[in-house]
């Protein structure tokens, strides 16, 4: 075997650990344990808690990979909705997209978001992802709300409803998911319709 092979050899297992870690941080947060350990994450990948600290700096290290890997497995459900679509339509295909996402990832937004104190990574991550749902909210509705006074605030109202921690709450009430929905779409629609005329 060729230096060249075993040094490829040596890369490719020591990034198949890595793999294997994150996938432990985040199959621990989906199951809904929001502050695994070293030695839980260690378990979970079948590695030693030092071998942890061998493939990250640190945990915050750690948890900067996983939330850019979380994003990637993401990217499917962030294609833009169409802005052209009619002033329903975008209410609709807005909300579906954020249910979607809230659905399959809350486990993992909840565990960063204890996490986020702790460690500047998770932080900067939330931070921005909060600051494009907002870009979102005004490329889809800020036409329809003009150049009324209140333009801002009525912004932060629907992109408080189609957001995660609105979207927490009515399923803790024990709503289903298409209960929920309605409850959304109908709320950003009156927030957003009655300012939209010709729209």
């Amino acid at each position: 075997m060729t230096t060249t092979s075993t040094v490829d050899g040596r890369s490719a297992r020591a990034q198949r650990t890595r793999d294997s870690v994150v996938d432990a941080v985040l199959d621990l947060a989906a199951a809904g344990n929001a502050r695994p350990t070293a030695r839980e994450i260690a378990d979970g990948a079948g590695i030693s808690v030092r071998s942890v600290y061998v493939h990250f700096d640190d945990l915050d290290d750690l948890f900067r990979a996983a939330a850019d890997r979380h994003f990637q497995d993401m990217a499917s459900l962030l294609t833009p909705v169409d802005a052209s679509l009619g002033l329903r339509e975008r209410i609709e295909a807005s909300a579906d997209q954020r249910i979607e996402i809230h659905e399959r990832s809350g486990g993992i937004r909840r565990a960063a978001e204890q996490w986020a104190p702790h460690s500047p990574a998770l932080a900067e991550v939330l931070r921005r992802g909060r600051a494009l749902a907002r870009q979102d909210v005004e490329r889809l509705f800020g036409p329809a709300l003009g150049d009324r006074r209140d333009h801002d605030a009525m912004l932060s109202a629907v992109t408080v409803l189609l957001g995660a921690e609105a979207w927490d709450s009515l399923r803790a009430q024990g709503l289903s998911v298409r209960a929920a929905r309605e409850v959304v779409v109908q709320s950003v629609e009156r927030l957003v319709t009655p300012l939209a005329a010709g729209s």
